[in-house]
């Protein structure tokens, strides 16, 4: 006759061999996207961690506003900086190592996401189905590589709320998990919802002295987040100021355009369609099970969704956690319902390789070509442009420089050029372009890395190295 540890052990061993092949097989297909997708979704991956990073090790970089005006902190780039300092002075062995730590990033969120189902009183083997849904799902296999802050604070949110929220947690628990979401808060301002969130929900359970804990601790964490905008730009809360000012006051998001309330939900369904009908049963049925975690995440969503510049990675940090509501709903309907949840991954992690841009509600003017590897030939035949010697000036022509790698990928001391701004003569030696003709050096596609007879080649002195 087994004995209850052997009968615990043995109905436990479907649910682990569940979540440790989701999320084995979600690290394969992110470190496959990681080495094969140059592409950029949005800017930000670039110049608000690849560059400023970059600047930080090196000394030098194409440099966005933000990070010249101060309405971003530090703390990203700087998690980034320690990378390229491990990874040394090769720019296809610092990206490499940013995009494999994001990756693991990416993993992590997902057994947090089991984590927390677990915490709220979830079962094993649907706590393995809902992290399933999140090291599958086509979105968060989508951004998984990028160096996005929201892809930074998924994890420190998850397992922030697994420590704070669950029942049996204690002192140590109550102050590593408010620690966590506070860190999340550095790597993302809006992660402010979440820490709010969770002292919110301690005090409607009325857990007085754990409400007062977190709460303590992460006063102690917005503390660290102004000392650091005061060693970095002078004064205290300077980057929250700037950026509030910006979006809220100013309404300056809504320059890259402003959508309707439902846009997130929309391309939410669009981009993983069976995921979200998934998310939004549980997140109904999570309210009468882990009410807290289900109003947390339903107030971040709904937040995003009122303001008037929406885009869909605004959501990623949130991910983890209607992951975790569908761990927590399974755990209260048939069996059948959690091996139906499973399939439905599995088909968004097969559907995830022909995401298209209207999918993914940007760029609807081509909105039909697929969102993968978009701008990645120009950020390959940068890194070709790197090995090279005596780099003074590199000509991009068919591409906005802030869609392209920067001189992160490119490593040389060289100003890049794009149609439209002013070139010195005598000041480029290479050219990324489609046109036939001169010395090409790496193709890529229809793409060519051409090297320039300009000698002898002067950098040009003026250049300014504010992102345009």
């Amino acid at each position: 006759m087994l004995q209850p540890r052997a009968v615990e052990e043995t109905s436990r061993r479907p649910a682990l061999i569940v979540l440790y092949a989701s999320l084995a097989l979600g690290a394969a297909i992110r470190l496959y996207v990681a080495f094969t997708d140059d592409g950029i979704f949005w800017p930000d991956e670039t110049y608000q961690s690849l560059e400023p990073a970059h600047r930080v090790v090196f000394g030098y970089a194409l440099m966005p506003w933000e990070f010249l005006d101060g309405a971003r902190n530090w703390a990203l780039p700087g998690f980034i900086a320690l990378l390229f300092k491990l990874a040394g002075d090769d720019p296809a062995r610092y990206i490499g190592l940013t995009r494999v730590a994001f990756v693991v990033i990416g993993v992590a969120s997902a057994y947090g996401a089991y984590l927390l189902a677990k915490g709220l009183g979830a079962k094993e083997l649907p706590a393995a189905a809902g992290a399933a849904c999140f090291s599958l799902g086509a979105l968060p296999l989508y951004f998984g590589h990028r160096a996005m802050s929201e892809t930074a604070s998924a994890l420190p949110v998850v397992l922030g709320l697994w420590l704070v929220l669950r029942s049996d947690a204690t002192r140590r628990h109550l102050v590593i998990g408010a620690s966590l979401l506070g860190l999340s808060v550095l790597l993302r301002l809006q992660c402010g919802v979440f820490a709010a969130g969770a002292v919110l929900v301690l005090a409607a359970r009325r857990q007085w002295r754990p409400t007062g804990e977190v709460f303590g601790v992460l006063l102690v964490w917005a503390v660290l987040f102004g000392l650091l905008d005061k060693l970095t730009w002078g004064s205290w809360f300077h980057s929250a100021q700037k950026y509030i000012e910006f979006n809220l006051v100013k309404g300056g998001g809504a320059a890259w355009g402003t959508h309707p309330w439902n846009h997130l939900v929309q391309h939410l369904f669009f981009s993983m369609k069976g995921l979200t009908l998934v998310f939004g049963l549980s997140l109904a049925l999570c309210v009468q099970r882990a009410r807290g975690l289900a109003l947390i995440a339903f107030a971040f969503f709904a937040l995003h969704s009122v303001v008037p510049h929406k885009e869909i990675r605004f959501i990623l940090t949130v991910l983890p956690l209607f992951a975790a509501c569908a761990g927590v709903a399974l755990s209260f309907v048939p069996r059948g319902a959690t091996v139906f949840v499973l399939a439905v991954a599995l088909v968004s992690a097969l559907e995830a390789r022909n995401l298209t841009w209207h999918e993914l509600g940007a760029y609807p003017e081509r909105g039909e070509q697929k969102a993968w590897d978009d701008y990645g030939p120009f950020n390959r035949l940068l890194l070709a442009a790197s090995k090279q010697p005596q780099v003074c000036g590199v000509y991009i022509e068919g591409a906005h420089l802030a869609w392209v790698g920067g001189i992160a990928y490119l490593h040389h001391k060289a100003p890049l050029y794009m149609p439209g701004m002013a070139v010195p003569q005598r000041s480029i030696n290479y050219a990324i372009t489609a046109r036939e003709g001169g010395e090409v050096v790496a193709r890529d596609g229809n793409l060519k890395l051409v090297h320039l007879p300009v000698e002898p080649c002067t950098p040009d002195q003026n250049y300014s190295w504010r992102l345009p």
